[in-house]
C-alpha cells in the first residue's frame, strides 16, 4: 500500500513529480532514472493538465514498478490506471471546490476504479511570487512565518481523520517550506508529512528531512539534469 510506505520511519521517501504536459518527451528517460536511483513513489498531475494522463501513467506502468499516484490539480486529472491517489482537501484555503466540489464529482469514478485513497490535507505555505497552485486554486497561502496557524490547520485535518499533510510551495517555488515550519508541523501531527515545491538542491532536501518530513516531491529540478536527480534522491535517506 503506498500509505505504508509514506508511513515508513526507517529512512526517508522520494517521489518524482510529473507533469504530462511537460514530461511527455522526455518520460521514458526520467522513469529509467527514477527506477535506478530508487525512487519511492511517482506522482502525477500538475495545474494546467491538459491531457495525457491516461498515456503518461500507462507508459510510467509499463517502464518501471514503481507506484504511480494520482496528484490532482482538478477533477479532469484522473485516470482509472493510477494504483493510488492523493485526494487532496486544500485545507489551508476556503475555496469549496478544493474542499470538497470536486471529491463529490469525482466520487464514483474513485470508487468504480479500486484504487487505494489516500485523504491528504494539502497546505499551501507561502514562498514568494505567487504561483500556479495558488492562482488556479483562488486561495491565499499560510504565511511562512506564521507556524502556529500552519500547525493549527495540520491538526485541524488530522482531527478530520486526514491520513497525510502535504506541504506545499508551489511549482518551481522561489523558497522552499521553512524548515522550522516543517518541523513544527511534524512535531504536532502523528501523521505522515509530505513536502514539496521550489527544492533544488541536496541540502534543501537533507534539511527537510532532518525537520521530519516523511517524503520530500520534486520535480521541475530534475527534468534534465540526471546527476542531481541521483543525489537529491541519495539526500533523502
Amino acid at each position: 500500500m503506498v500509505l505504508n510506505t509514506l508511513s515508513q520511519h526507517t529512512r526517508g521517501q522520494f517521489a518524482l513529480l510529473i507533469d504530462p504536459d511537460k514530461n511527455i518527451s522526455n518520460l521514458t528517460t526520467l522513469v529509467k532514472h527514477a527506477e535506478e536511483f530508487g525512487v519511492d513513489l511517482i506522482l502525477v498531475g500538475g495545474s494546467l493538465v491538459r491531457g495525457y494522463m491516461d498515456e503518461t501513467i500507462l507508459l510510467i506502468k509499463k517502464k518501471c514498478s514503481i507506484p504511480v499516484v494520482l496528484f490532482p490539480g482538478s477533477v479532469f486529472q484522473f485516470s482509472p490506471h493510477a494504483h493510488a491517489i492523493l485526494l487532496l482537501s486544500l485545507i489551508s484555503g476556503r475555496n469549496p471546490e478544493f474542499l470538497i466540489g470536486n471529491h463529490v464529482i469525482a466520487a464514483q469514478a474513485i470508487r468504480d476504479s479500486g484504487m487505494e485513497v489516500i485523504p491528504t490535507g494539502y497546505m499551501l505555505i507561502g514562498s514568494g511570487e505567487p504561483t500556479s497552485v495558488q492562482y488556479i486554486s483562488n486561495t491565499m497561502p499560510i504565511p511562512r512565518s506564521k507556524t502556529d496557524i500552519a500547525v493549527a490547520t495540520a491538526l485541524a485535518g488530522e482531527q478530520l481523520g486526514l491520513k497525510v499533510i502535504y506541504l506545499e510551495g508551489g511549482s518551481g517555488a522561489d523558497e522552499i517550506v521553512p524548515p522550522l515550519l516543517v518541523q513544527a508541523v511534524c512535531s504536532s501531527v502523528g501523521v505522515p508529512v509530505v513536502v514539496g515545491g521550489g527544492i533544488r538542491s541536496p541540502g534543501q532536501v537533507k534539511a527537510l528531512r532532518h525537520a521530519g518530513a516523511s517524503m520530500v516531491v520534486v520535480g521541475n529540478a530534475i527534468e534534465s539534469n540526471p546527476e542531481l536527480f541521483q543525489k537529491l534522491v541519495e539526500a533523502s535517506r
